[in-house]
């Protein structure tokens, strides 16, 4: 059982994401990393509101399209859980939109692909 709402979400509240998005790729990275395991409970809508200091409509719209996407399921008198048998994307799926403003910053700054990927490479401290 998860209860440490504190340690369990943070928000950026200079990011260009809205706060329901940044809740719901931390809820995707905490599942795909195995912190939340199927089964597990998540603090209530109203916990999570009062520590990060938000809305508690924006909390539950982050819970309910986690719901629609069965990443999350309700249980009566319990709240939200990780849904059993959830079809988490693995954890490289997680990259895919960071992955995407990169390279649409690559195509803007019209750099070739070998020269990112080499970039790319660099930077994760691979060499070839």
């Amino acid at each position: 059982m998860v209860s440490h709402t504190s340690t369990l979400f943070s928000i950026s509240t200079g990011s260009s994401d809205p706060i329901y998005r940044q809740l719901i790729e931390q809820v995707r990275r905490l599942v795909a990393a195995g912190v939340l395991k199927p089964g597990d409970v998540l603090p209530s809508v109203r916990d999570v509101a009062v520590t990060l200091a938000v809305n508690p409509m924006t909390v539950s719209k982050a819970y309910n399209m986690l719901e629609t996407e069965g990443l999350l399921s309700r249980a009566r008198g319990v709240g939200m859980l990780v849904a059993k048998g959830n079809k988490s994307p693995g954890r490289e799926h997680l990259l895919i939109p960071t992955l995407e403003r990169a390279a649409a910053e690559a195509r803007q700054l019209e750099l070739d692909t070998e020269t990112v990927i080499a970039l790319f490479t660099k930077i994760l401290g691979e060499t070839k």
